[in-house]
């Protein structure tokens, strides 16, 4: 199996507002980086939605090093939360809907095939991955050719903060 790093990071101006999200894929001496903003979304949709572009660009079984500042994201992965969701019909511990479960979802089935390492760092602390993630995130929220979240709605707003 190939090993891949990947770095990842979600922005948001205001929450909800327009945000982005951004990727940095290493392999061996191959780095690819993604990034896409959107009009209204929120931060912890764009952290989200970052491991699932990341996860889904893969064209092969892999040994994954995943590395986020999202503890949202790092802990439903590596705590099981996700897993107790899913057996409970997407429902939290206290029996509320969980948010973002679009999202969720999608991150579930593209990770479903790769040996995944789930690692938090700490956000703006200097690590070069982590902070390019972050030039990314912010200036893919700022970029002219902002998408839709069509997951998002502001009838959902409550759900999804």
């Amino acid at each position: 199996m190939k090993k891949v790093e990947i770095h990842t990071d979600g922005a948001c101006r205001g929450n909800p507002g327009p945000g982005g999200y951004g990727v940095v894929m290493v392999s061996g001496k191959h780095r690819l980086e993604l990034s896409q903003g959107y009009r209204r979304t929120t931060n912890n949709r764009m952290e989200l939605l970052a491991g699932v572009v990341a996860f889904e660009a893969l064209k092969a079984p892999c040994r994954v090093r995943f590395v986020s500042d999202s503890r949202y994201v790092i802990n439903a992965m590596s705590k099981g939360w996700l897993r107790g969701w899913k057996t409970r019909g997407w429902l939290t511990a206290n029996k509320q809907a969980v948010k973002n479960e679009d999202l969720w979802r999608r991150l579930d089935a593209a990770t479903a095939r790769h040996q995944v390492d789930w690692a938090w760092i700490r956000g703006h602390a200097g690590h070069h991955d982590n902070e390019r993630c972050d030039v990314l995130a912010v200036t893919a929220s700022q970029g002219p050719r902002l998408l839709e979240d069509t997951g998002f709605t502001e009838a959902k707003d409550d759900r999804l903060l």
